[in-house]
Formats: structure tokens, sequence, C-alpha cells
């Protein structure tokens, strides 16, 4: 017959094994409500927060990180480096002994070194490398609309451990882009077994870093489930796994968290917050958000070329109507671009005012005085960018009909609507943007420029002269007096273009169970896990 040991005797053996090992007695798994997939999980591919969530935040490193704390550019991958005088010169010294990640597709045999760095960018900017098309139509947006393929002239490997960058010219900024999720850095060595596989794909699907957690399965529109990184060179994290539970309906996930089944659930939406203040079992955790939300108009689409129609809509809308309901007055209104705790934001810019009356003059004046038909683009799913998707189509619908504009609600999957909309298929969107390194160019490059047309990123697809000659003034100096005034006339140029209908800068915010410690809610929505435990 089998043996059968006693409980008690069981109970003695499960002791040691807890006594023997601390950690593994207290650390729990974190189980956190998120509100969509991720397009992949290759950063460079994409641009939504959603994905450097689900990749660059938990899997990768990048050279540099960004400290919100101290609002300034600290060592993460690269422990120090340099900058020549003139600006034009970036030399990265690698932290030594860095492990990339092992699984069972993929064993290191060596660890992080300059070879993975030059990999990394060449794929990016150098249209001969063999990994530059694996990217197909979806191509590097924010390399692009940064415009790092003019900007870089050279990367060169210095020795193992020091890799130098050489740009065309001074960029106040591109420290500060460093760190952004898209500069994440990736095996050399890896990237070469997959070519020789031909399974390039692979590096989409099958992630390889040095971050905190190693991604172990992907179920879309389900779950995404880590586990920690076991070599991992920081601070070991100090749970034992993390999930990702996505739950597109953000009343859904508050009520997760709320039962316990999730133990933070992210981009609630104002009332689940105000519900969750009263719940002795809940925390709030918020801080100003380094985002705006907007509707952007394509420059591009008839009647929308013509800037009296883009101002009449401007004028048309009930911001104060559109904020009290979606946002239950959690956001401020926003005028420009960037929210105003932002060094550089233009006080004197004034928001378009709330005018039927002049709306319907404007269009009139532009030869649509009966109106036309046009359509809403929005997202079918609520995030902090956009509680309540739906609600707020209406209102904007309804404000348009006021002016005898007719507008066809569209709600299309996120994926495919940041797809299409990249191409410029859309012709009102419902947007926001985050930013990654708290500097306005994160803003103003991308969303703005002419690269960002090309990139997709710049969804008003306006491309003009004077705006990128003011946008590039401010990338060229480290004075921050002479970039404050070349940023204030791109503002100034921006709002008066109406390239878009600005709506709020929200306050970033999660619910979180009581048990939680060590979670902060960024500014620019990113997430850091690798510091929070579970009691």
């Amino acid at each position: 017959m089998r043996f059968k040991p006693s409980a008690a005797a069981a109970f003695a053996v499960l002791a040691a094994v807890l006594l023997a090992s601390p950690a593994l007695a207290l650390a729990k798994p974190l189980t956190v409500c998120t509100e969509a997939s991720p397009d992949g999980f290759d950063v460079v591919q994409y641009n939504s927060l959603v994905t450097s969530n689900a990749s660059s935040d938990v899997i990768f490193n990048t050279l540099v990180a960004f400290d919100e704390a101290s609002k300034k550019v600290v060592p993460s991958l690269a422990d120090k480096w340099e900058i020549s005088a003139d600006g034009l010169t970036y030399t990265f010294h690698l932290r030594p002994n860095v492990p990339f990640q092992t699984t069972d597709y993929f064993k290191p045999t060596r660890p992080l070194n300059a070879d993975d760095v030059l990999f990394t960018f060449n794929r990016m900017l150098d249209d001969s490398n063999p990994w530059h098309k694996v990217a197909g139509a979806n191509g590097f947006p924010h390399a692009q609309s940064m415009g790092l393929t003019k900007l870089v002239k050279s990367i060169t490997k210095v020795d193992d451990q020091t890799v130098r960058f050489e740009l065309t010219e001074p960029d106040a900024p591109f420290l500060s882009v460093m760190t952004m999720g898209f500069a994440s850095i990736y095996p050399a060595e890896y990237a070469d077994q997959l070519l020789k596989a031909g399974k390039q794909n692979d590096l989409n699907s099958k992630p390889i870093g040095t971050g905190p957690f190693v991604l172990k399965s992907y179920t879309k529109d389900a779950v995404i489930r880590y586990d920690v990184n076991p070599t991992y060179w920081g601070p070991k994290p100090k749970i034992d796994r993390l999930i990702y539970a996505i739950t597109p309906d953000p009343t859904v996930r508050a009520q997760k968290v709320k039962a316990g089944e999730c133990q933070i659930a992210l981009s609630p939406k104002p009332q689940d917050i105000a519900d969750a203040k009263n719940d002795k079992a809940l925390k709030i955790v918020q801080t100003p958000a380094f985002m705006t939300a907007f509707v952007a108009l394509n420059t591009e689409k008839k009647p929308l070329d013509n800037q009296k129609v883009r101002a009449a809509l401007n004028m048309a809308f009930d911001r104060a109507t559109y904020l009290k309901v979606v946002f239950n007055d959690t956001a401020m209104p926003a005028t420009n671009p960037y929210p105003p705790n932002t060094w550089s934001y233009d006080k004197a810019v004034k928001p378009w005012p709330y005018d039927v009356a002049k709306a319907k003059k404007l269009l009139a004046d532009a030869g649509y005085p009966n109106g036309f038909s046009t359509t809403i683009w929005v997202r079918p799913t609520g995030s902090s960018l956009n509680p309540s998707p739906k609600a707020g189509a209406e209102l904007l619908q309804a404000d348009f009909a006021k002016i005898g504009v007719k507008a066809d609600v569209k709600v299309i999957e996120w994926g495919e609507l940041i797809k299409e909309a990249k191409q410029g298929q859309h012709d009102t969107l419902f947007m926001g943007w985050a930013g990654d390194n708290g500097d306005p160019d994160d803003y103003l490059t991308p969303l703005f420029s002419c690269n960002g047309v090309k990139s997709g990123i710049n969804f008003s697809r306006f491309c003009d002269p004077d705006l990128d000659k003011l946008i590039d003034q401010g990338k060229r100096t480290s004075d921050q007096a002479k970039r404050t005034k070349a940023y204030e006339a791109a503002q100034q140029i921006i709002h008066d273009a109406a390239l878009w209908i600005p709506l709020g800068y929200p306050t970033a915010t999660a619910i979180t169970t009581k048990n939680v410690s060590g979670y902060q809610v960024s500014a620019f929505g990113r997430q850091n896990f690798a510091t929070v435990s579970v009691q």
C-alpha cells in the first residue's frame, strides 16, 4: 500500500521549507486588471501605451531611465555617460554583467554588450539592416516621428562595454528620448538565432529582454502571465508572479478589484473612483498626469482642410459639459497640446470659446452654411484619457449637430483604430497622448511635425514649414529659455490652426486593494511593478 504521511508530518515539512526560504513564504502573485490587449511585444513597432505597459515596462530596460521623483534622467543599462561640448556625441558605458532572460526558446551565452545596443538601434535606423523590414507596415513609429533616421549619424562600438552615438546636429531632448520604451535594448544573439531559423516574427510574440519579468504566456483579450526574472540585474521584485487580467470594461475592473480578483485596477471611471473612496478595503492612488485627451481633426480631408471649419467645430464644442459627463470633473480643461505643469506651457494661448452662433457664421464664411457630413472615430473601451468613449462621442455628435454638421459615430476596435488612423483614414478621431519623458518635445515632434505625418502619429496630418522650424529650433539648443520661446510660438500656431479639439488634462489614477504596497501611479502612464508587494 502507498505511504500516507500524517498531517502533522506534512505541516512540519512545509514549515521547514518556508522557514528555509522566507522570500518564498512572503512573495505572492500580483494580478493587475488592464484595459486592452497589447498590439504585440516588440515595442519598437507600436506607439500605444497599452503595448508599452505589457512589454517595455516589464520585460525590457533602456540605456537610461527617467526618474519621475527627481525629474531627471538616471542610469539604467548604462551606468554612466558623457556628452561632448558641442552636443554631437553621446558616449554610453554599459553596466557590466547584465544577463538577458533565459527561457525554453533562448539561452544566452553572454551578458549584455555593445553589439546588443547596435542591433537595437540599427534595425530601426538602417534600412539595409535585415531586420528593418520585419516591422512591415507598422514601421518604427517613434524612431520615425522623432526624426532619428536623420538625427543619428552613426552608432559605434568603442569596445564591448562602450557605445558612441554621433548626431548630425545638437538635439536637446535626445537623452530624454533614450528613456522611452521604444529604445528598449534587445539581444543581438537572440535576433541572430531567429534570423537563421526564419522565425523573425517570434521577436514580437516571444520577447527577450533584461527586465524584471519574463513573459510566460499570452491569450489575446484574456490574460498575460509573467514570471519574475531570476537573473534580473536590479533589485529582485517582491512578488513571485505578475498577471495582467485584460478587462476592457472599467466598471468590471473596479468590481474585480473590490472582489479581490485583482489587486490593482488601471484606468478606472470617475464614478468608480468615487465609490472606491468609500470602501475601506480599497485604496486610491493618483497623480497629475503628463497626458492630454483630444479630438484630432484630419486636415487632409475636406472640408477639414479649411481652418475656418476646424475653428467652427472647436467653437461648437461644449467642453464644460463634456468634462462633467465623461470625467466627472476629474480632468482640467485643455487648451494646449501638453499640460500646464510642463515647462514652456503658454498661458497666453486662450481656449476657443463655446459660441454656437459664431461657429455657424464661420461655417457659412467657409462655404458650408448648411453644414456637412463627417465621421467621429472612437475606441470601444474606456481608458484614463477617455473614460466613457461612447458617451463622449455622442456628446460631440450632438454639439456638431447644433451647427448643421452630421457626424456618424464609428466605434472601432483599438488595434484597428490605431492602424487605420496612422494611415490617415479618419475624419475626426478621439485620441489621447501620454508623454514619456517630461520634455515638451515628446508632444510637439511626434504629434505636429512633418516627420510625425510620415510615421502616422501626427493624427491631424498637418505639415507646416513654420511650425516645423519652431519645433526644430526648440531641439537645437539646451538653453531652456530659448526652447521655451520657440515652443510658445509653436503652441500659438497649433491653436490658431485649430488642429485639435482639446478635451482635458486627466489625473492618472488606479484602484488597489489595501494589502498592496509600493505601487505608484506614473504621470506618464507607465507601470513599475518591481517595487510592489502584496501582503
